[in-house]
């Protein structure tokens, strides 16, 4: 066929496309964005309830980008001291800064600005809460696991991200309860030798509350902060790509595929709606609860500070490691003061924000598993994980606490010593007993899985045997529920091998003691040989076979 015949043969084709055919076309030849199409339509995702937490977090942004866009363009970060001169009558006539009185004015004299600033907030709360889950979801199954550790590493950046994002977006208003957080923040910094009182100046542009103070922080908060967010979030989407999502053990999940529904188009109506339904959500929140009202608290002014100012939730582990730390632990060397009050706590948080940023290298060097993970699994099969987490989660949650001391010693009518002395022992000895009772529950839950196992259910129904005994006839397990009882690796401690030099080092020594620590209580899973025993061949087939199988080699 000619080229004109082409050319006559095809231009119905185009004709029926119209300019929006036209425009793909010409966009798809410079830049072949369609191949990326196909290919990640291709993409599945399973569809297990928990994965949704992520994609909380990720609405949760879009809705903070989008309401944050429509704040700055009403205030002003500004320290400078102005009257106000507003709608809210009661505040009518105060000297404040140009910041709060900024926000006072988005409150009650912009339309629909009250409602733009608590969304806001909620969306933040939200967006922080979401991560939090979504990271334990992932320890607690242990999704980190190779190849994903450089993404746990994104994700948990992304945590610290979130946080200082809402600690900077909270203090901008410069009320009371912000200007209290940042009289702590910079007793916190100016409580570190040598640089600190240098690094307060440079921070506050002088001396507190500074001049300089709410510009810096409103520049760290739609500037700085949000563009690491978003390239962190971006390579952490990337990844999530290409090591493919993990999944629940089930029929047909393997190492090599994932069971789900396609990106296109699939999941992606689904994602849609859901987007929409979060969006719904937090407006309707937004419109039926108040947040932060700052013209309850007034301007910043230090002399009316009262026990009744709390933190926000996720930054009060900070100001509960400071409460809990005796206050007079300190020394000077020559001219200099080493506050350890201050130092103590600081540096717990960095090794604890450490520990939690590199488990899973610490994991992987531990037990010496170089394989790829793709199955999700159950908290119980890994035990000492678990426990670990467990107790993590202890060691925050009293440190969160310790941040309401003095309202629950106020409440309870208890003294504040007496609740500083419990909570100091409790996140100690806390995390210890988690840990402990934690470990103990894994273990006998797979006990009691192994032995569902080998025997079925207890049904409750007695029959008597010919011979005159009485026996309960259990309930055998379908194929995937014995599947999914006996597919989880069993692992054993490292052994001490010389080295090529013949040497057993130290480093080698302390790795295979934490080995045996990690891997010393353990509940081997069913085999297929226990499996025949107990059931007959018949009972090892199915879904049921590969797994019992690989657990017998």
């Amino acid at each position: 066929m000619s080229s004109a015949t082409q050319e006559r043969a095809t231009a119905p084709a185009r004709r029926s496309g119209g300019f929006t055919g036209a425009a793909a076309n010409y966009i798809d030849e410079r830049t072949s964005i369609s191949g990326l199409v196909k290919e990640l339509g291709r993409k599945i995702f399973p569809d297990h309830w928990s994965f949704m937490l992520g994609e909380v977090a990720l609405y949760s942004f879009v809705v903070i980008i989008l309401t944050g866009t429509f704040l700055t363009f009403f205030f002003q970060a500004s320290m400078a001291e102005v009257t106000y001169d507003g709608s809210y009558l009661p505040l009518k006539g105060i000297d404040m800064s140009a910041a709060m009185n900024s926000t006072l004015h988005i409150s009650f004299d912009i339309r629909g600005g009250l409602l733009m600033r608590q969304v806001h907030h909620w969306a933040a709360l939200l967006f922080i809460a979401s991560i939090g889950l979504h990271m334990l979801r992932i320890f607690f199954t242990g999704a980190f696991r190779k190849p994903r550790e450089l993404n746990w590493f994104i994700g948990f950046v992304l945590f610290i991200l979130a946080l200082g994002e809402g600690f900077t977006g909270y203090s901008l208003p410069d009320d009371l309860l912000s200007g209290n957080g940042l009289r702590i923040i910079d007793g916190l910094i100016k409580g570190l030798p040598i640089v600190g009182t240098w690094i307060s100046y440079l921070l506050f542009g002088g001396e507190f509350p500074g001049t300089a103070i709410v510009g810096r922080l409103y520049t760290l908060h739609i500037l700085l902060l949000p563009a690491i967010l978003v390239a962190a979030l971006g390579a952490h989407m990337v990844l999530l790509i290409i090591n493919k999502h993990t999944q629940f053990a089930g029929p047909g999940k393997t190492n090599d595929n994932v069971v789900g529904v396609p990106i296109m188009p699939v999941f992606a109506a689904k994602a849609g709606g859901f987007f929409f339904i979060v969006f719904g959500v937090i407006v309707l929140i937004a419109s039926l609860f108040t947040i932060n009202p700052i013209w309850t608290y007034g301007p910043y002014d230090p002399s009316p500070v009262s026990a009744g100012t709390q933190p926000d939730w996720y930054i009060g582990f900070a100001d509960g490691a400071l409460r809990l730390v005796p206050s007079d632990w300190g020394f000077m060397i020559g001219p200099w003061t080493f506050s350890l009050n201050i130092i103590a706590p600081v540096l717990v948080l960095v090794v604890f924000i450490a520990l939690v940023a590199f488990y899973p290298f610490i994991e992987a060097w531990i037990t010496g598993d170089k394989r790829e993970h793709h199955i999700a699994d159950r908290p119980r099969n890994a035990p000492t994980r678990t426990a670990i987490g467990a107790a993590g989660v202890t060691f925050y949650a009293v440190l969160w606490g310790a941040a309401s001391s003095d309202l629950v010693a106020t409440h309870f009518k208890l003294s504040i010593e007496g609740v500083i002395v419990t909570l100091q022992y409790t996140l100690i000895l806390g995390p210890i007993v988690a840990y402990l009772v934690t470990k103990r529950i894994c273990l006998g839950l797979q006990k009691k899985d192994r032995e569902i196992a080998l025997h079925g259910y207890e049904s409750g129904r007695i029959v008597r045997l010919p011979g005159g005994e009485y026996i309960e006839v259990h309930e055998q397990l379908t194929d995937y529920e014995r599947w999914r009882l006996v597919s989880f690796d069993s692992y054993a401690p490292l052994m001490v091998r010389p080295n090529a030099r013949g040497r057993i080092t130290a480093a080698q020594r302390t790795r295979a003691a934490l080995s045996n620590w990690f891997f010393e209580d353990r509940i081997a899973p069913v085999t297929a040989t226990e499996l025949h025993h107990s059931h007959g061949p018949e009972a090892i087939h199915g879904s049921a076979e590969p797994a019992a199988a690989e657990l017998e080699k």
